[in-house]
């Protein structure tokens, strides 16, 4: 089956192989949030972006294979409502932006700023800080063997603009960071993967950076 990124709350999860990575979506809770279980094809090693919500979801698409650490790309509850028990039931390390661990409900074992490295067994994401829809909000990319990048953004980048922000000078910080860190430093053919909806392409949304910065939103 050809994976489209299109899932629903209660609905199966969309699974793709992206190289060595096999990366499976997964929509949860009430804010229809997207949880992604990444899983390295040669050592078997998981790792889960954002625990949002529906536990027992999430550790059924767990399963038996374990889970190394759980990444949190925000603050936000929506994001972590399933955090504490995922971690109780696995054992997994905690994972999330300097400036926004503090406000997560358990211990954050290791806090991240741009540049560094979250393995998922022989794969390796770089992080990137994005500014803006909260303090510390992080991204992270994977370059796969084929040469495609694959981008976890969180609230930050969704198809048609970036997260919501609560003041002008948020959205200029953001739209600024999304515009330098990403626009800036991936092609078109970039596939992102937001923390809510469907999946895009920076090719797709690039033309319209212009229009969110006249817009402020």
């Amino acid at each position: 089956m050809t994976y489209t990124g299109e899932v629903e709350v209660g609905g199966s999860a969309d699974v793709q192989d992206a190289g060595d990575l096999q990366i499976t979506k997964l929509a949860v809770g009430e804010m229809n949030n997207n949880a992604y279980l990444l899983r390295c094809q040669l050592t078997g090693e998981q790792v889960l972006v954002d625990a949002a919500n529906e536990a027992d979801r999430l550790l059924e698409l767990v399963g038996d294979g374990g889970l190394a650490r759980v990444v949190t790309t925000h603050r936000h509850g929506d994001h972590w409502q399933a955090l504490q028990a995922v971690v109780e039931k696995t054992g997994a390390e905690t994972v999330a932006g300097e400036r926004d661990a503090d406000e997560l409900p358990v211990p954050v074992d290791v806090r991240v700023q741009t540049g560094a490295r979250v393995r998922v067994g022989s794969c390796e994401l770089e992080v990137v800080e994005l500014v803006g829809h909260t303090p510390g909000s992080i991204a992270l990319a994977y370059d796969d063997p084929d040469g495609i990048v694959h981008l976890f953004t969180g609230d930050s980048l969704f198809p048609g603009g970036v997260g919501k922000t609560w003041s002008p000078d948020d959205f200029a910080t953001l739209i600024d960071e999304v515009e330098t860190k990403i626009f800036g430093a991936y092609p078109d053919d970039t596939r992102v993967y937001p923390g809510h909806g469907h999946d895009t392409t920076l090719g797709v949304e690039r033309p319209h950076l212009a229009e969110w910065r006249e817009r402020g939103w």
